[in-house]
């Protein structure tokens, strides 16, 4: 099992309370696929066209957690976050499919289905009606899940898996950083909010709720992927 002990106490508290559904989530049938090169490469570019509009709503959210900071901190870490979305894991987004025939415009005009629609509403939602910390457990399976599956597709694939780049993204120190920072956020935000005995805090079962949909609806994205419009 891929060691996330480096992603905080928070996290990995709330990931043992969900463990069944959190590796459906990190290793599905479309992660493995992946790993060992055989995606259908349709499927891929369907799924960096969903991904990418599902980026756009994300970054909204990062945007709404900085304006919902406690602190400058959080706010720091909140729009460094945001900028990386933006600036670099959009990019990569738009560069892959660039090379597929697939233009800017046409990846931002791409239909949201509705397992992506569900999913990004359910996040922006738990923003705009809960606080900083409701908002950020609600994002924290996607961020925490990619670096652990980083981490597991490159102890598994080859240097001429056609998906390395993808697998190299989310293994690389960068992206592992910007887990360990969102964990320390998560930890220090948790405590700032519900004390150090946190987990016997009355908040605590409506965040392992948050936590347990987010990411069951992220194993609805996978779904999805594997499916051709």
């Amino acid at each position: 099992m891929i060691k996330t002990d480096k992603y905080g106490i928070v996290f990995n508290k709330l990931k043992s309370n969900t463990i069944n559904h959190w590796k459906y989530y990190t290793q599905h049938e479309f992660v493995k696929n992946i790993g060992n090169g055989n995606l259908d490469r349709n499927l891929y570019i369907k799924y960096l066209k969903q991904d990418y509009v599902f980026l756009i709503h994300f970054s909204k959210a990062w945007a709404l957690l900085a304006a919902k900071s406690n602190s400058v901190n959080e706010m720091r870490i909140a729009s460094a976050t945001l900028n990386a979305l933006v600036n670099e894991e959009i990019q990569l987004h738009i560069k892959t499919c660039k090379a597929e025939g697939i233009t800017e415009e046409q990846l931002y005009q791409t239909e949201e289905e509705l397992n992506n629609l569900a999913y990004t509403r359910f996040v922006l939602e738990t923003g705009y009606s809960g606080d900083f910390l409701d908002l950020l457990v609600a994002l924290s399976p996607c961020v925490f899940g990619y670096g652990e599956i980083g981490l597991y597709l490159k102890s598994i694939s080859k240097n001429d898996n056609p998906y390395i780049n993808w697998i190299n993204t989310y293994c690389s120190i960068e992206y592992q950083e910007v887990c360990m920072n969102i964990g320390n956020l998560l930890d220090n935000a948790t405590e700032d909010r519900l004390g150090k005995d946190f987990a016997n805090n009355i908040i605590w079962p409506k965040l392992k709720k948050t936590f347990l949909t987010a990411t069951k609806l992220e194993i609805n994205f996978w779904k999805m992927s594997l499916r051709l419009e």
